[in-house]
């Protein structure tokens, strides 16, 4: 017998954590009845509904990509407002989703996939999953203001972990910084508000690394799939 999330998330249909959140409210069914609660577990009989789609547990194809994102898509597996999706990029018929997210208007690195396991671990604060954004912002930055970002910033009352930054260079002509900064937290827009809460403006933001893969030989909306000593590096990372 599997926990219920974990035999949504190995089908490839959602995320572990967007499983939970479905569970959660209700939009979960084993063999007809709204199942709640999380540590349900199922067997390979059980028939399982989630949103109203019947998931297979002969489990699916595990796909992986890595994308250099451009900007103006939108990091998710549909919009309604019609926009392009990063799923749109990807050639495949495989139910791949985002792990994590980026901004409209961020471009870089970004996985994609149906590993639900792979995607509740990268996503999961504890397993410090390190993440690298170059940032362009307005202005001179110091060393008080590095020191600051390295130390953690307090937005909305909570304290951002430590992290590691740099200035890379100053453009005086465009009184522009290039900032380097290492995090390993997910919280949204979390880099934008960091400067923000410091009096700072990005200008543009593009994050060039997560963990080891980079987006070096990827031009921008170009991807490639991981290979498998990838992805069982990424599972030994936490």
């Amino acid at each position: 017998m599997e926990r219920l999330q974990k035999v949504i998330a190995n089908a490839g249909y959602v995320s572990r954590r967007k499983a939970e959140e479905l569970i959660s409210k209700g939009k979960v069914k084993v063999n007809g009845k709204i199942v709640r609660e999380l540590g349900t577990k199922v067997t390979p009989t059980d028939i399982i509904e989630a949103d109203g789609t019947v998931i297979s547990q002969k489990g699916v194809k595990k796909e992986y990509y890595l994308l250099n994102k451009p900007r103006g898509v939108v990091t998710t597996t549909s919009d309604d407002k019609g926009r392009k999706t990063v799923v749109d990029l990807i050639e495949t018929s495989a139910r791949i989703y985002p792990v994590g997210r980026l901004d409209y208007d961020t471009t870089g690195a970004l996985i994609l996939t149906n590993d639900g396991e792979l995607a509740n671990l990268l996503m999961h604060p504890k397993n410090n999953i390190q993440k690298l954004y170059v940032a362009k912002v307005k202005g001179l930055v110091g060393k008080d203001v590095i020191n600051k970002l390295t130390n953690g910033v307090y937005i909305d009352g909570i304290k951002t972990s430590k992290a590691k930054a740099r200035i890379k260079k100053y453009d005086k002509k465009t009184d522009t910084s290039i900032v380097e900064l290492v995090i390993h937290e997910g919280r949204n827009h979390q880099v934008k508000n960091m400067f923000k809460v410091l009096g700072y403006e990005v200008l543009k933001l593009k994050r060039e690394s997560i963990a080891f893969l980079d987006i070096k030989n990827l031009k921008s909306g170009e991807y490639r799939s991981l290979t498998i000593k990838e992805v069982k590096k990424l599972y030994g990372e936490n």
